[in-house]
This record gives C-alpha cells, sequence and structure tokens, in this order.
C-alpha cells in the first residue's frame, strides 16, 4: 500500500491532477475523476486501486472526447468510432463510452440520419441517389438509410436547389443556362430527367421560352 503524498494541479488547460505516491509522481488524473473518487493527501492506494484510478480516467477522457466531437454536429456511430480510435483509445473503452452515448441519446443513427436528411433538404438539396451515398459513407445501414431517405423527391429538391442557385444569375440565352444550371444539378446527383424538367420550368418562370 502507497500513500498518497501531494495532489498538484497541472499547468495544462485540461486542470489534470498529478498524484504523488510516497513523495514521487505517479500518474495524473482528470479533475473530474480526482474529485469524484474523493481522493485526498495521506489516503493510502494499492495498486488494484490505482489501477481502476487510471482505468476511470481513461474512459472520462474517451467520454469527453466524444462530447467535443458531438458538439459540432450530429455523427453516426461509426463517425463517432472513428474519431475515438485516431484519438489513440482502445477497443474496450470506446465500446463503453459509444453504449454510454447511446444510452444519453447522443449516438442514435436513426435520429443522425432524418438529421442529416433534413439538413440536405433546407439547406443544400440534392438527390435521393446521393444523399443515401453519403449516409452510407458515414457507415449508417442501408435499412436504416432505406427508411429515412425513401420519401425524398427528386423533382421537388432539384426545383428548390435551382431556385436558390439562379437567384441572382443575370439573363443569359438558353444554351448557356441549360449547361450551367444542368451541371450544377448533376453535381447533386440528379439525373437526366429531372435535371431537363427543371431546367426548363425554371428558364418559363422566368418569362423566357426555349431555343
Amino acid at each position: 500500500m502507497r500513500k498518497i503524498t501531494a495532489l498538484r494541479i497541472g499547468r495544462s488547460r485540461e486542470k489534470r491532477v498529478n498524484v504523488f505516491l510516497d513523495d514521487r509522481f505517479a500518474f495524473s488524473l482528470g479533475g473530474e475523476v480526482a474529485a469524484k473518487e474523493g481522493l485526498q493527501v495521506g489516503q493510502g492506494l494499492s495498486t488494484g486501486q490505482a489501477e481502476a484510478l487510471a482505468k476511470s480516467d481513461h474512459f472520462h477522457r474517451c467520454l469527453n472526447a466524444a462530447y467535443q466531437y458531438l458538439s459540432y454536429r450530429p455523427r453516426s456511430e461509426v463517425e463517432v468510432r472513428g474519431r475515438l480510435k485516431r484519438r489513440g483509445f482502445d477497443g474496450d473503452c470506446i465500446e463503453t463510452v459509444i453504449a454510454r452515448l447511446k444510452e444519453q441519446s447522443l449516438v442514435d443513427d436513426v435520429a443522425f440520419a432524418q438529421f442529416w436528411k433534413e439538413n440536405r433538404e433546407s439547406f443544400n438539396p440534392r438527390s435521393q441517389r446521393l444523399t443515401k451515398l453519403e449516409l452510407r459513407r458515414m457507415g449508417v445501414v442501408s435499412d436504416i438509410i432505406d427508411q429515412v431517405v425513401d420519401g425524398i423527391d427528386d423533382g421537388d429538391s432539384a426545383y428548390r436547389a435551382a431556385l436558390r442557385k439562379t437567384h441572382h444569375w443575370p439573363l443569359s440565352d438558353y444554351q448557356s443556362f441549360r449547361r450551367r444550371l444542368g451541371d450544377y444539378l448533376r453535381r447533386r446527383g440528379f439525373n437526366y430527367e429531372v435535371i431537363n424538367h427543371t431546367v426548363e420550368r425554371i428558364w418559363q418562370e422566368r418569362g423566357n421560352s426555349s431555343g
């Protein structure tokens, strides 16, 4: 049994607590873990207790890394796993953190797919096919993708995307307009038929005739 002889706050932004056992630095802990465990100078620590503290600290660092990653926008489960793995956390810890995040409804691929679909429809409409491809690349399984994305209307999405894009375009000849808008819609995954219909509709709504 070794004795805690000092607890010192480190200088890093994380405010980690440096733990000294028998007057020698032994390990550091996050302030949250140190407070939760109620560590005090003079307290004895066995090897097993020290190992348990290190494991708890590893978990909380992994969990906080996940919270930070999720603070920017919702993420798929695969995205969170990949991020934590790249940060150097081990598989067992990642699994425990993912389970905690699911309990807190912070990782939910159905909700994430719905968020992604609604975000695209509101700010950057694209085809059903391309939306599915994006979600697949982020690790969402096909059943969830189909459940969430199958309601996308490509005709409506292409029209809204075209309206937003061409709102400030100056009048030009039909062929230039068609080529420019067609390229834009093609990059958003729309097929030839939808593009043709959308180009004609937008052009005619601006008081022009094709040809």
